[in-house]
């Protein structure tokens, strides 16, 4: 019988991590093209996105305008689709800057 713990770890590597940076392109879109209502849909798809747990987690980028998105799923091919989901990507007006695949720390799990 295995460990509980081992269980864990096979549903966990069904799913990789991935780590998106992205900017908003202000550089080529004035400032009233960022709609409230362009914001509205955006906020409505990263929740919708973070209900079916794709989307983990999401930080506004301190340094230029854009995000910083923790996303977890079967594959790339699978953030990449959530990604092109999002109202300002489709707008053209977001740059994905990296899109990092994640790997466990092995010093927080015992080797099998």
């Amino acid at each position: 019988m295995l460990p509980s713990n081992t269980a864990n770890r096979t549903r966990y590597n069904k799913r990789m991590q991935f780590l998106s940076l992205s900017r908003r392109l202000v550089d080529k879109f004035p400032k009233e093209a960022f709609t409230p209502e362009l914001a509205a849909r955006e906020t409505a798809r990263v929740r919708e996105l973070y209900a079916a747990g794709t989307l983990r987690q999401v930080w506004k980028r301190g340094d230029i305008p854009g995000a910083s998105i923790l996303w977890e799923a079967p594959s790339e091919t699978e953030v990449r689709t959530a990604i092109e989901s999002l109202p300002i990507y489709q707008a053209g007006m977001l740059e994905i800057v990296a899109l990092i695949p994640l790997e466990p720390y092995p010093g927080f799990c015992p080797a099998i």
